[in-house]
């Protein structure tokens, strides 16, 4: 059977979120806008993101398994898609935990799951988490035989228990922390190296990569010099998110921390950012039904010094059309690679599921950036203008195709090596096997 309605509790989800959004997130602009500078405006957003918090937003990126109210990967598509129709940089803070906490629900111990995630369950304060993957050189290519592969190594204390990391992150959405001091919870990924030596050309770049916990606790007992914030880069859109240049030097880590022994995190990392690529296309419905409404709102009631509305001439009625299928499309196709994802049986190998996820990132991210061009074209000049919401829309929806695995660089490359496979079934996501 073939339902795209909704269930009565994911409606009340979504009507909650809605609430939510529309009485707290539009506020985010008043609080960051007069702010110069990307983590001052990242400060900017804490009082909402406490309210967040209390609203069990940050809860809801738990699986309920492990105490937390996430039913599904769709129910955080609708939450996400409600959120990204206001505002986009408190809400990517809130969802950015959901990845940062993701390597910690699928490889944690019980032992681990228990301690780390306490601080997220609870409805109260303001934790942060972060997956510290990507590097200031890039990452696109860190599991190519021969590369240089991650430049941030760790090797074991010498007569100690525990690791020391060595490098440098870029792009780690929530990793500095609310005060520059880290994140609750931040899971490095790193390449074992027991003398910091490069890559060795002739081996599997997997199979040295692990990943550790690095907590607000672990950073006040190293010293000072372990763990620096080097810059904020300052963003076209997503104005008040942090996403730090950080350096770690000689820094330390207890045993008890492993989180992915060497040869264990490179799938972690990967399977992380499965479902990541297809909540991208939350994301995108998000933005395309804000500029959609807007576009709509302007065509019904602005003549352009005409006789009627500007609806009425078919070049606008024709945008307006490829904007709201383009919004359709993206949420109907992220919904079902995400319910692909989470519930089909053996039969759907994970190249299928992983198939879908990344149709919905490539597809609805690309498509964003269309539907906000198109909006403006329903306006004309006066798009322009920054008391339209277009030129922010048009500067986060070009964030979309670039981040989480960038199109090109990562994105549209896994789903050519998924049609290289010998073995590759073209519907079988759709049909079964």
């Amino acid at each position: 059977m073939i339902d795209f309605t909704l269930t009565p509790s994911q409606r009340e989800l979504q009507q909650s979120t809605r609430t939510f959004a529309q009485t707290h997130l539009s506020t985010a602009p008043s609080l960051y806008s007069s702010h110069g500078d990307q983590r001052s405006r990242f400060e900017s957003i804490l009082p909402l993101y406490r309210r967040a918090v209390c609203s069990g937003l940050i809860k809801a990126q738990i699986p309920i398994p492990f105490g937390g109210t996430n039913a599904s990967l769709i129910d955080a598509a609708i939450q996400l898609e409600e959120l990204y129709a206001v505002e986009t940089s408190v809400s990517l803070t809130i969802f950015a935990n959901g990845l940062g906490l993701t390597p910690l629900i699928l490889a944690g111990s019980e032992e681990q799951r228990g301690k780390f995630l306490e601080p997220f369950l609870r409805e109260d304060g303001e934790p942060l988490a972060s997956l510290m993957h990507s590097e200031p050189e890039g990452t696109a290519n860190w599991l190519e035989k021969g590369g240089k592969g991650l430049q941030t190594t760790a090797r074991r204390e010498d007569g100690g228990d525990g690791w020391v990391i060595n490098g440098e992150k870029l792009w780690t959405t929530n990793s500095s922390g609310w005060d520059g001091k880290g994140a609750d919870l931040q899971c490095v990924v790193c390449r074992y190296s027991p003398d910091g030596s490069p890559q060795d050309p002739s081996a599997d770049p997997a199979s040295s990569i692990l990943i550790l916990i690095v907590t607000r606790e672990v950073i006040a007992q190293n010293p000072p010099t372990a763990y620096t914030i080097l810059s904020e880069p300052e963003l076209a859109g997503h104005v008040a998110v942090t996403n730090p240049h950080t350096r770690f030097t000689n820094f330390r880590v207890p045993e008890s921390h492993l989180l992915c022994p060497p040869g264990t995190g490179a799938a972690v990392v990967e399977q992380a950012f499965t479902s990541s690529a297809a909540l991208v296309g939350a994301m995108a419905v998000g933005l395309m039904r804000a500029a959609f409404e807007a576009a709509l709102k302007f065509a019904k009631e602005d003549s352009r010094g005409g006789a009627n509305p500007i609806i009425y001439h078919q070049s606008v009625a024709d945008l307006l059309m490829d904007m709201k299928m383009k919004a359709d499309s993206t949420r109907l196709v992220t919904w079902k690679a995400l319910h692909c994802l989470q519930s089909s049986g053996p039969e759907v190998d994970f190249n299928a599921r992983f198939e879908g996820c990344l149709q919905a990132k490539i597809f609805g991210s690309e498509a964003a950036v269309q539907c906000v061009m198109d909006g403006m074209k329903v306006v004309g000049m006066t798009s322009y203008n920054k008391d339209q919401p277009f030129s922010r829309l048009l500067n986060d929806a070009i964030c979309l195709p670039l981040f989480d695995g960038g199109n090109v660089g990562i994105r549209r490359r896994q789903m050519e090596k998924i049609f290289q496979d010998e073995q590759y079934k073209p519907w079988v996501a759709t049909y079964g096997a």
